[in-house]
């Protein structure tokens, strides 16, 4: 097995447990964070009705032409402030936090951090 597919086992493993113990609700649904080497995707879901409610990605068209590269920092925050924005004209305030099996660091951090800004509360 190579090095690659052991790491790729071990976040799904920390996604698994993490699932484990988050559920997201109708009153706070769950923001669920996915990111690959060139993009970074966030969603906000019911687990109760198993319906996404909003959703946003730097392939989002929105922020495809504004974004220089998909996979930074920046790229991420700016994921952040778009979901933020688009969940306040949603009536959602509050949710609760999957970080997905991946570290509380760097872009992850980054599009948690500008959520917060933009008015989510986690």
């Amino acid at each position: 097995m190579a090095n690659t597919d052991t790491k790729k086992m071990a976040r799904l493993r920390r996604r698994r447990r993490i699932r484990g113990k988050i559920r997201g609700t109708a009153d706070r649904p769950r923001l669920s964070v996915f990111r690959s080497s060139r993009h970074i995707y966030a969603q906000v879901i019911n687990d109760d009705l198993g319906i996404v409610l909003i959703s946003a990605s730097t392939v989002d068209s929105v922020l495809k032409g504004n974004l220089k590269e998909g996979g930074n920092v920046e790229a991420a925050r700016e994921v952040g402030k778009l979901l933020a924005e688009r969940a306040t004209e949603n009536s959602i305030n509050t949710v609760t936090f999957d970080r997905g099996g991946f570290r509380y660091h760097g872009r992850v951090k980054a599009l948690a951090e500008a959520a917060r800004e933009g008015g989510l509360k986690f």
